[in-house]
């Protein structure tokens, strides 16, 4: 009964001192308490190590000045296509014709620019995310790694 107390409480400390890299480990060479504190600890170290290592992907940029070329080209374009549907407008002055396009154009451009900015924003996001995901399983990998070659067998 004492030996089945003291493997209990043994599993329960090595759960409490190990990190989110490993769900359960099991010392598989008889170590001490205070091995498996040292062994934990210097698996931690590289598993940071391990998880920083990697080289952070480049953020998106230019995402406001894309949106904004789209936005003032199709602006442009849509209000060519509305002065072509009035038999006036080709009466009016090529000067009238083009500030009326270039008027559609620009708040087209604001509305594009405001647009790609969240799109880059979402991209940005989602790509610090999965950094994030590729970092925590780079050290989980380490992690379990080390702990199997000091003699521990890692249950996920």
């Amino acid at each position: 009964m004492n030996h089945l107390t003291r493997s209990a409480s043994l599993l329960l400390a090595i759960a409490a001192a190990t990190p989110l890299y490993a769900s359960t480990l099991i010392p598989a060479k008889g170590q001490t308490p205070e091995q498996i504190q040292a062994d934990t600890a210097a698996c931690q170290s590289q598993a940071t190590q391990a998880s920083q290592s990697a080289a952070p992907a480049p953020a998106p940029q230019g995402g406001r000045l894309k949106g904004a070329a789209v936005g003032a080209a199709a602006g442009a374009a849509a209000a060519q296509v509305r002065g072509n549907q009035y038999e006036a407008y080709d009466r009016l002055d090529s000067d009238v014709q083009q500030e009326y396009r270039q008027n559609q154009a620009q708040g087209a451009a604001a509305a594009g620019m405001v647009v790609g900015g969240a799109k880059q924003r979402q991209q940005r996001r989602q790509t610090q995310q999965q950094a994030a995901a590729q970092s925590q399983q780079q050290g989980s990998q380490a992690f379990d790694s080390c702990m199997s070659a000091r003699g521990y067998t890692v249950q996920p």
